[in-house]
């Protein structure tokens, strides 16, 4: 309970953005003509928000599931960072080590990579509660979010946009913070180049391999012009 106590203050902004996030969601769900338990069982089990609001589309749409693994596979393949960074504070955590690993998420990591953790406190359970909190707060704000949307009539078009909002918030975020914005320019020319040759319905994978590609190769170069600036 100790543990719980010290690790509550941390998550209270995630629960703010996540109950948000989680009713639109639910409510995006409800209005697709998804049953209540769709966002529910899906929060429980992707618990990658972005991944869940791409999966919207993907359900409504064909049957595509090569491409639907890829886009989850490279919209989350942060998380193998993440994974790589925590595997010194995961040693010798016995069991908890599996439900840290499963609710992982960009919000979890980082309470958990920079929280200093008060002195008399496990870390072991510190760290499991921020899990469980943060993973209960979208589990809770999704699943009320389908459930309301039975009571709630009006015109939902447009909700999905929600989705498209997030992502611009994101990159408005990230190009706030950075100095060099050559990373994120050319994301953007490579996303209208791959909408211009692939269409609408096709352009994201294609859009995300080449931008793959390209950062790669350029690695070297960006993290260099990183360090000048610095």
């Amino acid at each position: 309970m100790a543990a719980l106590r010290a690790a509550l203050p941390y998550t209270i902004p995630i629960f703010a953005g996540f109950w948000f996030l989680g009713l639109a969601y639910g409510l995006l769900m409800n209005k697709s003509g998804f049953s209540f338990w769709w966002p529910m069982i899906m929060a429980m089990t992707i618990f990658s928000g972005s991944v869940e609001f791409v999966a919207v589309g993907m359900l409504k749409g064909a049957f595509h599931p090569l491409q639907s693994f890829v886009i989850a596979l490279l919209i989350c393949a942060r998380h193998l960072f993440y994974g790589i960074s925590m595997l010194d504070r995961f040693k010798g955590m016995g069991w908890k080590k599996f439900p840290l690993i499963y609710g992982m998420c960009d919000e979890t990591f980082s309470i958990n990579y920079t929280a200093k953790i008060p002195d008399g406190i496990d870390k072991g359970w510190f760290m499991l509660w921020v899990t469980v909190l943060d993973y209960s707060y979208w589990v809770t704000g999704a699943t009320m979010g389908a459930v309301f949307g039975d009571f709630l009539h009006f015109n939902s078009r447009g909700l999905d946009f929600v989705m498209t909002a997030m992502f611009v918030t994101i990159f408005m975020e990230n190009w706030m913070k950075e100095r060099d914005h050559r990373a994120s320019i050319l994301g953007i020319l490579i996303s209208v180049v791959s909408l211009l040759l692939f269409g609408p319905d096709s352009f994201v994978v294609p859009a995300m391999i080449m931008m793959l590609v390209c950062f790669m190769s350029l690695r070297s170069k960006l993290e260099i012009r990183k360090e000048a600036q610095a």
